[in-house]
């Protein structure tokens, strides 16, 4: 296809992407720089109501070490700097919004979510994990504190500052945010 036919089927087609991506974690984000680093069009569609995935949604405050040029950096530091580079290109970012349906129609890729329809040339998944769904406790009471002092993630550990916490859970985040939390 030429540049001219590129540019006419855009004109045809509504908000058509060259790429749509589908996860705001740090691959998704790098999709986007990229993306505009190649004057390509893009879009990101997530479930979750913020970017950075993991990062910001499971462990802010931690540390990660893995990650070539920082000694030691916070994730949500980290998802920061991911976001500021993906965002210095005009991308659709579509956050909220579940991915329900694809169809394949002439050529193109239809996205469908619970908010719309977004055609496009090209999917990439950078789903990671995929959307975050904690377990939730089946005990009195708790479905009415949900996000009202019961929290499935410690995502600003100032907000439990002088509170008593209880910490359910017997893995290595339970154990390591016991430890995180021990002077706050």
């Amino acid at each position: 296809m030429t540049e001219g036919e590129a540019q006419g089927l855009k004109e045809a087609v509504p908000n058509l992407r060259d790429i749509t991506v589908i996860g705001g974690g740090p691959t998704g984000l790098f999709a986007l720089f990229y993306a505009g680093m190649r004057g390509i069009s893009a879009r990101l569609v997530d479930s979750l109501p913020d970017l950075g995935g993991q990062l910001t949604a499971l462990y802010p405050e931690k540390y990660v070490f893995d990650v070539p040029g920082f000694p030691r950096v916070l994730a949500k530091d980290l998802a920061k700097s991911f976001v500021e580079q993906a965002l210095q290109f005009p991308h659709e970012i579509r956050l909220g919004e579940w991915v329900r349906d694809l169809i394949r129609k002439e050529g193109q890729f239809i996205l469908t979510t619970d908010k719309g329809a977004y055609p496009t040339r090209t999917l990439l998944i950078a789903a990671g994990k995929g959307a975050f769904n904690p377990r939730r406790l089946k005990a009195p009471g708790f479905d009415e504190f949900w996000e009202k002092g019961v929290y499935p993630h410690v995502r600003d550990p100032e907000q439990l500052r002088g509170k008593r916490v209880l910490i359910v859970g017997g893995g290595d985040s339970a154990f390591d945010w016991a430890l995180g939390l021990k002077d706050v």
